[in-house]
């Protein structure tokens, strides 16, 4: 593969690229082999932990010999090469560690039901990313592989707990990666990174065979640079599996075909502060929702001030209480692992504080914390009256530094404390199971990005006002310092 033909690439969408497949001009395999060259470009960025080229190349030659990329009824991503977190995305034979030091070695026993979504819709899957330990933090900077570089600056964050996804689509290794999200992990490194970052509702897509995670919290998808991109892959997962303990209605139609059609006129709340107890949002980030707003209007949208009110200690107090049991859960499926019990050296020392508290978390404590999300998340949807949406930031600053949302606090709600009050309204999508979507939609004077985060009970308006957004504001061309496509003209 030529280095050149491989930056040009670089530039496309995933839907661009599946095209250039679906037409003959390039192949499955020679997608897949640019990818690997950008990939190999781009070792020092770290997003990338584990390589699967073999079982990509054999994917990609399976593809082309079949013929299916050329008969138009493919699928708009098929052929396109593809990265899975480290996390939630099993892919059997390969390893997944989950950022973790105890599962260093461990080799993923079977694939998970949306990475045979995505296998079942031609995304050539070659590597899986960077990811801190079981998606703890939201910055993706773990003692066993070592920080994500941020291709926008190397001083900051790419985020996290997707943030090796995030990176490596900022950078355009790939158009798009997988990622999770259970306080805000697909949307804060989509906005630490300049991208798109959609959290889908409640159910959408399904963990099986594994059962929930946080009690309904956490859901998957993908960072893209597009919002058609993000509307295809949610096309591709989207969906339940038998025996799933939510479910969620399907569409009317399809996302991405929801796209050719402008919203109805919504009815906007906007809100540039924190909910939680914070720093004053950055003048910013308030100036960029502030314009989202505007655009909004223009395209024909009421938007008017206000947020819904809530309890935030008792949702701070249940998130801590959730998360000290999923971790107790990865220290027994590490137990299970090692065949033997786990030293407090082979995990993060923030998810030993949670750990620890979890072993003494009693039952009436967890059902209590659920009882709060649900009492919480009625607060929620009432103050939002008959508006439609939320707009609100993503991130209360630009992308922080790194060695700050991973630290021990003494204690869990004290370590939530510190995320909080810096993503502010992110983990309230989680609580209620509604939909969000962070969007790029301005930098700061030095170029880095600032996302704009719109939540909504549901997927398809999301997008469609994201669509807006993205032609009021392109933000397409933008491109980091460490982008492998090819340069401006």
């Amino acid at each position: 593969m030529d280095s050149t033909l491989a930056a040009e690439l670089a530039d496309l969408d995933a839907m661009g690229q599946a095209a250039l497949a679906a037409s003959g001009e390039v192949s499955a395999a020679g997608l897949l082999d640019a990818a690997i060259l950008r990939l190999e470009a781009a070792r020092g960025l770290n997003a990338v932990i584990t390589d699967a080229f073999d079982r990509g190349r054999d994917q990609a030659v399976a593809l082309d010999q079949a013929g299916t990329l050329r008969t138009g009824v493919a699928g708009p991503v098929a052929g396109v090469p593809f990265l899975l977190k480290d996390l939630g995305a099993s892919l059997s034979g390969v390893r997944e560690a989950m950022g973790s030091q105890a599962l260093r070695n461990h080799i993923a026993p079977y694939t998970a039901w949306i990475v045979e979504r995505y296998l079942a819709a031609g995304l050539v899957v070659f590597g899986k990313t960077n990811t801190p330990e079981w998606g703890n933090h939201c910055t993706t900077e773990p003692t066993l592989f070592g920080r994500t570089v941020n291709p926008w600056s190397p001083d900051i964050t790419p985020g996290g707990s997707s943030g090796g996804s995030a990176s490596a689509v900022a950078a355009g290794v790939v158009p798009a990666a997988s990622g999770g999200d259970g306080t805000g992990s697909i949307r804060v490194p989509a906005s630490c990174c300049g991208l798109v970052g959609l959290k889908p509702r409640r159910a959408r897509t399904s963990f099986a065979p594994s059962g929930q995670l946080l009690e309904g919290l956490a859901v998957e998808h993908a960072l893209t640079r597009t919002v058609r991109d993000s509307a295809a892959l949610l096309d591709v997962v989207t969906g339940s599996a038998p025996g799933d303990p939510y479910n969620a209605p399907l569409p009317a139609q399809g996302f991405l075909r929801a796209l050719d059609q402008p919203p109805a006129p919504q009815r906007i709340l906007i809100a540039t502060h924190s909910p939680f107890a914070a720093p004053p949002t950055d003048p910013r980030v308030a100036a960029a929702v502030e314009s989202a707003g505007r655009a909004l209007e223009s395209a024909g949208h009421h938007v008017e001030p206000g947020a819904p009110s809530f309890d935030t200690d008792a949702v701070a107090d249940a998130i801590a209480v959730l998360h000290n049991v999923s971790n107790v859960q990865l220290y027994n499926f590490a137990r299970s692992h090692l065949g033997r019990d786990p030293r407090e050296d082979e995990f993060e020392p923030s998810s030993w504080v949670m750990m620890r508290e979890g072993f003494t978390t009693s039952g009436v404590d967890y059902a209590d914390a659920i009882e709060a999300i649900h009492s919480q998340t009625r607060h929620f949807v009432a103050g939002m009256g008959a508006h439609d949406l939320l707009l609100v930031p993503t991130l209360l600053a630009p992308p922080p530094h790194y060695g700050v949302l991973d630290q021990p606090r003494g204690t869990t709600r004290a370590f939530f404390d510190v995320e909080f009050a810096h993503t502010g309204w992110t983990t309230m999508a989680n609580v209620t199971g509604w939909a969000a979507i962070s969007v790029p939609l301005a930098t700061t004077e030095d170029g880095l990005p600032i996302g704009v985060q719109l939540m909504a009970p549901e997927e398809t308006v999301l997008l469609q006002l994201a669509a807006q957004l993205e032609q009021a504001v392109p933000w397409a061309q933008r491109r980091p310092s460490r982008w492998l496509g090819a340069p401006a003209a």
